[in-house]
C-alpha cells in the first residue's frame, strides 16, 4: 500500500473522530423527547398538532407497525409520482412514464435506504419526482433506521419491568428529520455548491462540441439530493454515473467530504449509543471494532487495486526515475481521484450501505470485488447504514455475549439484561434472513433463462455480477457490478421483494428484541458478568463478526471472485 493511501485512511479517520464525538452527543440529547431545541421547538410543536401526533410511547409491536405502515405508505405514493411524472410539472427534461416493474423496484429501492438504480437519473425521473419522490425518500428512508436504532437503545438500556415501551415512531421521524437531516443536508449541499456541483432547474443544455456534432448536458437540482444521498447513507445519485460525475464530485476535497459524510452519522451513532446506555466505554468500543474492521478491509481492497491487472500491461510514470514502470488498475476509474480515492471510496460505501460509486465497481479486481461483496454480506456494520449499522452490530455483539460467556461461565448478560433462548432465537432470525434470501436468490438468477440473460460476461465474472446485486439489494446497500443488466421485469421484482425483505426482515426482529430486553429488570454489573468494553471483548467481537461471514458466504465467494482471481493470474 502507498504513503498516499496510507495518509487518506488516516486522515478520513482521524476527521471521522473529531466530527463523531460532538455529533454523537448531540444525537443522545436527540434521542430523548422531552429535550428541545428552542429555535425548532415551536415548529416541532406545530407538527405534531396539525398531523395529530400525540407523546404516548409505544411497545415494540406498535413501534414495527408504524415503521412499516409508514414505509409501505411511501413505496406506494412514490410509485405513483413516477407513473403521472409526464403529467405534473417541473419535468424539464420531458421524463416519460417508467414501466410498472421499474416503478415498483425504484420506489422499494429508495423508502428501504438502498436506492438501487436501474434507471438513468438524468433522463429517466423528472425534476419534480427527483425532489418530491427521491429526496424525500432519501431524508424519511435514513431517519427511519436512526429512529429503529433509538426504539432499539431504549429497549437494552431501561432499567425496569415497567420501562416497556420504546419511544414514539412519528415523534422520533420528526425529531431526527428536522433536528439531524435537515440542518446536516443544508450544510454539505452549500460546501458542494461551492466547489461547483450544480443546483438549478435548467433544462438540459444542447452544445455544440469541438467535432461539430451535437451534445446534451444534463441540468437540475443536485446538489440537494447529493448531500443526503451520503449524509442518509442512501447513495441514489441525481446523475446515472453518480459520484464519478463531475457535476455531483468535481474534485478531491468533494471526494473526501462524500466518504466523510457516508461515515459521520453511523459512527456518531456509537458514540450516542455510549451516552444513551450510562457508560460511554460500550459505545467507544463498538466504534473501535468498527475502525479496525474497516482498516482491515480498505487496506485490502487498496492494496489490490494497486497491483497490475496480469490480461494486460499497464504502465505510468515515475516521476522520480523518470522511466516507464508497471502500474495499478486504473480502468474503470476517474483520473481525478486516482487509485486511492476511489478504492477507499469503493470500501467506505461498501462498509456503510450507501451504495454511491465514484469508479466502476465492475471494473475491480476479482479480489477488490470480493471485498466489497463480503463487506455487504457482512450485514454491513462496519459503520453501516444510519442506524442500520449500529443495530446490525448490536446483534453481533449480544451474539459474541452469548459465545464468550458460555465458553468461560460466565452469566450470558449485556448491559445488565439476561440474555435468553427468546432473544438468541430472534437473533438467529436477524441473521439468517439475509444469508437466506441472498444465498437463494443468486441460485434461481443463476439457473433461470431471465436471470441467465441479464449477465453480460459469462462465466465466473457473470456470477459475481449477480451474488453482488443480491448481496447489495438484501443488505441495503444500492451499488452494483453494472455489468448485470438488471431492468428487466424479472430482477426489478426479485430484486425489490430482496430490498423489502432485507430491511424489515431486521428491522422487526431487532425490535422484538428491544421489546423483550425492555421488560427485563437490569442488573448491576457484578463478577459474573462479561464486561464488554474490554480490549479482549473488542477482539471476540472482530473475530465473530469475520468467522460468520466466512461460514455462510465463502463457498460462494470461491464460485465468484476467488475462481476468476485464479483464472486471470494464470493468463
Amino acid at each position: 500500500m502507498t504513503i498516499q493511501s496510507i495518509i487518506l485512511i488516516l486522515l478520513l479517520l482521524t476527521t471521522l473522530t473529531l466530527l463523531a464525538f460532538p455529533l454523537g452527543r448531540y444525537l443522545a440529547y436527540i434521542a430523548v423527547s422531552r429535550n428541545k431545541i428552542k429555535v425548532l421547538s415551536c415548529f416541532e410543536n406545530f407538527i405534531y398538532k396539525i398531523s395529530g401526533i400525540n407523546n404516548q410511547e409505544m411497545n415494540w409491536k406498535q413501534y414495527a407497525f408504524s415503521v412499516v405502515l409508514f414505509n409501505v405508505l411511501g413505496i406506494v405514493i412514490l410509485v405513483f409520482l413516477q407513473l403521472l411524472q409526464p403529467y405534473l410539472f417541473f419535468n424539464q427534461n420531458q421524463a416519460i412514464a417508467p414501466n410498472l416493474d421499474l416503478s415498483v423496484n425504484t420506489a422499494v429501492s429508495f423508502v428501504t435506504n438502498t436506492n438501487w438504480q436501474a434507471y438513468s437519473g438524468e433522463t429517466g425521473v423528472s425534476y419534480l419526482v427527483q425532489m418530491l419522490g427521491l429526496t424525500v425518500q432519501n431524508f424519511l428512508s435514513a431517519a427511519t433506521g436512526i429512529a429503529v436504532v433509538f426504539a432499539v437503545i431504549r429497549g437494552i438500556s431501561s432499567y425496569s419491568q415497567t420501562a416497556h415501551k420504546l419511544g414514539n415512531f412519528w415523534i422520533d421521524i420528526t425529531r431526527i428529520v428536522f433536528y439531524v437531516l435537515l440542518p446536516l443536508s443544508i450544510i454539505v449541499s452549500l460546501i458542494f455548491i461551492s466547489q461547483g456541483v450544480i443546483q438549478n432547474f435548467l433544462p438540459p443544455l444542447e452544445i455544440n462540441t469541438l467535432e461539430g456534432g451535437k451534445q446534451v448536458i444534463a441540468m437540475g437540482p443536485n446538489a440537494s439530493q447529493e448531500a443526503i444521498k451520503l449524509i442518509g447513507t442512501n447513495g441514489g445519485g441525481f446523475f446515472n454515473a453518480n459520484s464519478s460525475h463531475p457535476f455531483s464530485n468535481p474534485n478531491i476535497l468533494t471526494n473526501f467530504i462524500q466518504m466523510l459524510c457516508i461515515f459521520l452519522i453511523p459512527a456518531a451513532l456509537c458514540i450516542a449509543f455510549g451516552h444513551l446506555v450510562g457508560d460511554k466505554k460500550q459505545g467507544l468500543a463498538i466504534y473501535v471494532a468498527m475502525i479496525i474492521l474497516f482498516i482491515i478491509f480498505a487496506s485490502s481492497l487498496l492494496v489490490l487495486e494497486q497491483q497490475v491487472n496480469p490480461a494486460w500491461q499497464s504502465t505510468s510514470f515515475d516521476t522520480t526515475t523518470s522511466t516507464l514502470q508497471t502500474g495499478s488498475n486504473i480502468e474503470g476509474k476517474e483520473l481525478r481521484f486516482g487509485i486511492s480515492g476511489s478504492a477507499l471510496f469503493s470500501a467506505v460505501t461498501t462498509a456503510a450501505s450507501c451504495g454511491a460509486v465514484n469508479n466502476m465497481h465492475d471494473s475491480l479486481m476479482p479480489l477488490s470485488g470480493g471485498v466489497t461483496m463480503l463487506l455487504m454480506q457482512l450485514g454491513e456494520v462496519v459503520f453501516g447504514g444510519v442506524g442500520s449499522g449500529l443495530y446490525g452490530m448490536l446483534i453481533f455483539i449480544i451474539l459474541t455475549v452469548f459465545i464468550a460467556g458460555l465458553m468461560i461461565g460466565r452469566s450470558p448478560e449485556y448491559l445488565g439484561k439476561k440474555i435468553e433462548p427468546k432473544e438468541m432465537k430472534l437473533i438467529a432470525l436477524a441473521m439468517l434472513v439475509s444469508s437466506f434470501i441472498i444465498l437463494i436468490f443468486t441460485a434461481i438468477s443463476t439457473i433461470v433463462p431471465q436471470g441467465i440473460a441479464g449477465i453480460s460476461n459469462p462465466g465466473t465474472h457473470g456470477f459475481s455480477q449477480i451474488l453482488y446485486a443480491f448481496s447489495s439489494a438484501v443488505n441495503n446497500n444500492g451499488s452494483a457490478f453494472a455489468g448485470l443488466s438488471a431492468n428487466s421485469q424479472f430482477y426489478n421484482y426479485l430484486l425489490a421483494l430482496a430490498m423489502f425483505a432485507g430491511r424489515f426482515g431486521v428491522i422487526i426482529p431487532m425490535l422484538a428484541i428491544a421489546g423483550a430486553f425492555a421488560m427485563k429488570k437490569r442488573i448491576p454489573f457484578n463478577d459474573n458478568m462479561l464486561p464488554t468494553h474490554s480490549p479482549l471483548f473488542i477482539g471476540l467481537l472482530i473475530c465473530i463478526v469475520l468467522i460468520i461471514g466466512a461460514l455462510t458466504y465463502v463457498p460462494t465467494l470461491v464460485l465468484g471472485p476467488i475462481v476468476e482471481h485464479v483464472q486471470l493470474m494464470a493468463k
